[in-house]
C-alpha cells in the first residue's frame, strides 16, 4: 500500500516568525491523520520550521538543491547542508525552476542523484505547459521528463522517491485538471516508470499538483493512481492545508 503524501510548497513566502506561527497552528490540526504531511519552506525558514515541527508528524523539505556537495557555487545549497538542517524531502524540477532559472531534464537528473546520495527523498516535478497540452503533446512531454529526469536509478531507489505531476497551466491559475485527466497522466507516469524499472514502480508515490484546494482534494484522491498532492497557495493557510490533509474525514 502506498501511503498518501500531502506536501505544501510555500515558495517565496514566510519569514522565520511566520513559519513558526504556521507550523504551530498546523500541528494539532493534522496530528491524527494517516497521511504523510510535508512542508517545504524557503531556505531561510528551514531551521525555524524544523524546530517548530519537532515531535510532530510533520516532515520538512527544501524547495531545491544543487547537485554538487561543496564548492565555489555562489548562492547554491547542497544536500549535506539540507540534511544538516533536518530536511527529509526536497522538491526537484518544479516548473517555476524550469521557467525562470533554466532547469532542464539533465539538471533535474543530477539533482535527483544528489538528493538520493544524501538520504533525502526527492519530490520530482513533471508537467506540460498550456501550449504543449493544446498541441496534444502532454504524454510526449511527460514521458521525456520522466525518462530523462529519472534515469540511472538502481533497485530500491524507485520505490522511495515521489513524483509530482503538475500541469504548468494549472499552477497558481485557479484552473485544475479534472480528476479523470490527472488520473490519466499519472497512470501514464506509473506505466513509464514500470517500463523503465519494472514492478518496483508500483510502490512509487505520485502526487497531483496545480491549484489543489479543500474543494477538489477528495475527488483527486479517489483516483487509483493519485497518492497525494503538492499544494501551493493553500498550504500557506493552516486551516486550508489541514482540510486538504484531512480529506479522508470529509
Amino acid at each position: 500500500m502506498r501511503r498518501p503524501i500531502i506536501a505544501g510548497n510555500w515558495k517565496m513566502h514566510n519569514t522565520t516568525e511566520k513559519a513558526r506561527e504556521l507550523v504551530t497552528l498546523l500541528r494539532p490540526l493534522v496530528g491524527t491523520t494517516g497521511v504523510e504531511v510535508v512542508v517545504c519552506p524557503p531556505f531561510t525558514a528551514i531551521a525555524a520550521t524544523v524546530n517548530a515541527a519537532a515531535g510532530s508528524n510533520i516532515s520538512v523539505g527544501a524547495q531545491d538543491l544543487f547537485w554538487e556537495d561543496w564548492g565555489a557555487y555562489t548562492g547554491e545549497v547542497s544536500g549535506p547542508m539540507l540534511k544538516d538542517l533536518g530536511c527529509r524531502y526536497v522538491i526537484i524540477g518544479h516548473s517555476e525552476r524550469r521557467q525562470y532559472f533554466g532547469e532542464t531534464d539533465a539538471t533535474v537528473n543530477k539533482k535527483l542523484h544528489a538528493a538520493l546520495r544524501h538520504g533525502l527523498v526527492p519530490i520530482v516535478c513533471v508537467g506540460e505547459t498550456l501550449a504543449e497540452r493544446e498541441a496534444g503533446k502532454t504524454l510526449d512531454v511527460v514521458r521525456r521528463q520522466v525518462r530523462e529526469g529519472l534515469k540511472g536509478l538502481v533497485p530500491g531507489q524507485v520505490e522511495t522517491l515521489v513524483v509530482a505531476y503538475e500541469p504548468v497551466w494549472a499552477i497558481g491559475t485557479g484552473r485544475t485538471a479534472t480528476a479523470a485527466d490527472a488520473q490519466e497522466v499519472i497512470a501514464f507516469i506509473r506505466e513509464t516508470l514500470r517500463a523503465m524499472y519494472g514492478e518496483e514502480a508500483k510502490a512509487t508515490r505520485i502526487q497531483y499538483g496545480g491549484s489543489v484546494k479543500p474543494e477538489n482534494i477528495t475527488e483527486l484522491m479517489a483516483q487509483p493512481d493519485i497518492d497525494g498532492a503538492l499544494v501551493g497557495g493553500a498550504s500557506l493557510d493552516a486551516i486550508s492545508f489541514a482540510a486538504i490533509v484531512n480529506y479522508q474525514q470529509k
